[in-house]
């Protein structure tokens, strides 16, 4: 039977519709796929290959495109035929999101699993994710960085929390909040951490 974290990534992927949302946003701000490299600092490629379902984006580059396009984060991830409400609750078994890429069959691997925890609510400057972060050498170690704060509370296994100056370990029920404008990078230790992460983002 196949681990959870290797079910099929790309139809995955597609169905969040991740690309088609932002090819859709994109077009209808008047932006060309350089406008948002140049506002992101992301390459063409990458955002192509984002737009048509290839790539899956770690949280950290949503953020990048979002603020470039308008929106917060939440936009990507929410159900355009849904009726929003100010008050979200969301059942562990309707939580959805992307995988990690497998670095045999697809062009990007991000190194965790995330689902979104409150997708119903829109316009909304926090946004809680579970993720499930690999454990990975430190040439595979991937730092992002973003406006705004994160929070992140470990549930499950150990995690390495590493700046270009600063590398902490989490155990179970430890907790870290830091300014994710700071490049950072996280991985399991000994295998799969579990985390809950919220990412807060100014309102521009």
């Amino acid at each position: 039977m196949p681990n959870a974290m290797d079910i099929n990534i790309k139809d995955e992927v597609a169905a969040l519709n991740l690309g088609k949302k932002n090819k859709k946003l994109r077009t209808m701000r008047g932006f060309t796929l350089q406008a948002v490299s140049d506002l992101t600092g992301l390459s063409k490629p990458l955002l192509s290959q984002i737009e048509n379902n290839i790539a899956a984006p770690p949280i950290a580059t949503l953020i990048k495109i979002s603020t470039a396009l308008g929106v917060k984060i939440s936009h990507f991830f929410q159900d355009q035929s849904m009726d929003h409400t100010r008050i979200a609750v969301v059942r562990k078994d309707q939580r959805y999101g992307v995988r990690k890429l497998s670095h045999h069959n697809y062009s990007s691997d991000i190194g965790y699993r995330y689902q979104s925890l409150a997708y119903p609510m829109a316009d909304k400057q926090m946004e809680p994710f579970i993720a499930e972060i690999e454990s990975r050498r430190d040439d595979e170690l991937l730092y992002n960085n973003h406006v705004g704060e994160e929070f992140m509370f470990l549930l499950e296994g150990q995690l390495e929390f590493r700046t270009a100056k600063q590398t902490h370990v989490l155990d179970k029920g430890d907790a870290i909040y830091f300014d994710s404008s700071i490049p950072h990078a996280v991985r399991g230790v000994g295998g799969i951490a579990k985390i809950l992460v919220i990412v807060f983002t100014p309102r521009s």
